[in-house]
């Protein structure tokens, strides 16, 4: 990275940072409003699927012939999902088509309402970037399409979870690897602080749980916490590695669309019922709650919740992979706590996040998390944790098309 690099937001001129400003309000204004349409919906459909397990779940396949006819019938472009942010990130794609946003919210809703294990981040970013990317036509300035693409995947992260800092820096650092969009910061930082509010606003709650504990970073610790971040990086790269690896598996045993979302739907819907009941449906928030709220965790919980997302998604379903990915390291740190003598609440807040970064590939942006959701007493220890999960992380993503900067 050279210094011309580091100094892309000086390029635009102020009258350019004040129009990114404005617009920056505006997207953040649009973004927030439809995640919390987004977000309550689905979390009402959540609720609803809890009370009617066993009436719902069974239909996961039929439901999943839907979501591929609509994906066929109308998707076009669209059908790429996170794929077509990426491209048109990279400036290998140009357009995101609008009907990307009703058709991923609709599929989103049915994948929960019928028990598929999945997440919604990955939906807001798409709903985020689809929506400011579409002002990028009015204006030619230098790298515009990709300035407004990262204002809106800011937005998009931070009306959905309503941690704007991390959310600024997720989408900063997510798209090539070793260099920031510092050319995005104004606009991304506006938007993403207004979509937060907004969201919240319209009554999105966002989850958060200030660690009653502060660790105190002794010799003994820093080892610890340095042992648990090779831990989790391990997980994160597991569940990206098999996600990808599935996907491919899939494709190449079932062709057909829509012969495989039908037959690896009927096995998810059998697994949920058996597997505790609908435990592992959804979210996973579930999962989450009983980590912080010290209920009963099982041993085998984050390795369930991890192999059922991967199938739900790689048989083609839609959501995203961000809060199971949260309740995966959540639920192992339960687990973990106990043989590293140290706090649950905070080895769970520790899985929590750099579970997250390592199989995003991230590295600022779950350090922020860790901070805005449980509070800044433990930050250096989410920093030393987030560090070494990221460190361990062999390149391994669930955004395939992510690139990495390469120096010569």
């Amino acid at each position: 990275m050279n210094s011309k690099t580091l100094k892309a937001a000086d390029s635009l001129s102020y009258k350019t940072l004040l129009i990114l400003g404005v617009m920056g309000l505006i997207i953040g204004l649009l973004v927030g409003t439809v995640d919390a349409i987004f977000g309550r919906v689905l979390l009402f459909l959540s609720d609803f699927r809890t009370a009617h397990v066993g009436i719902l779940i069974p239909f996961l396949a039929l439901v999943g012939l839907l979501i591929v006819f609509l994906y066929q019938k109308f998707g076009g472009e669209s059908s790429k999902g996170m794929s077509l942010i990426f491209e048109v990130g990279h400036g290998d794609e140009e357009v995101i088509p609008k009907r990307l946003v009703p058709l991923v919210m609709v599929t989103t809703w049915l994948t929960h309402l019928f028990g598929g294990s999945a997440g919604r981040e990955g939906v807001a970013v798409q709903l985020g970037a689809t929506i400011s990317h579409w002002f990028s036509r009015f204006f030619t300035f230098k790298n515009h399409s990709r300035i407004f693409l990262v204002t809106g995947m800011a937005a998009g992260f931070a009306g959905l979870f309503q941690t704007p800092m991390a959310a600024v820096l997720f989408a900063l650092e997510v798209l090539l690897l070793g260099n920031l969009a510092l050319d995005a910061l104004v606009p991304a930082i506006i938007a993403a602080f207004t979509a937060s509010t907004i969201s919240h606003t319209l009554g999105l709650e966002k989850f958060s749980h200030v660690l009653s504990t502060s660790l105190n970073i002794d010799w003994v610790a820093f080892f610890k916490l340095i042992v648990l971040g090779l831990i989790f990086g391990l997980v994160g790269n597991l569940f990206a590695y098999s996600l990808a690896i599935t996907k491919s598996k899939m494709a190449e045993l079932i062709p057909n669309a829509y012969y495989r979302i039908l037959g690896f739907g009927l096995v998810l819907s059998l697994f949920f019922l058996i597997l505790h009941y609908g435990r592992y449906s959804g979210l996973g928030t579930n999962l989450i709650s009983a980590s912080f709220g010290g209920q009963e965790i099982y041993a085998y919980d984050w390795f369930l919740k991890l192999l059922l997302t991967v199938i739900t998604l790689a048989a083609g379903f839609q959501g995203g992979e961000v809060t199971p990915l949260f309740s995966v390291g959540a639920s192992l740190g339960v687990v973990l706590a106990g043989f590293f003598h140290l706090p649950v609440e905070l080895v769970a807040a520790a899985g929590y996040i750099s579970v997250f970064g390592s199989a995003t590939n991230t590295f600022l942006a779950p350090i922020l998390i860790g901070a805005e959701v449980f509070g800044y007493a433990n930050l250096p220890a989410f920093f030393l944790v987030s560090s070494f999960a990221y460190i361990v992380n062999r390149r391994q993503s669930i955004y395939g098309l992510q690139k990495i900067l390469k120096f010569d």
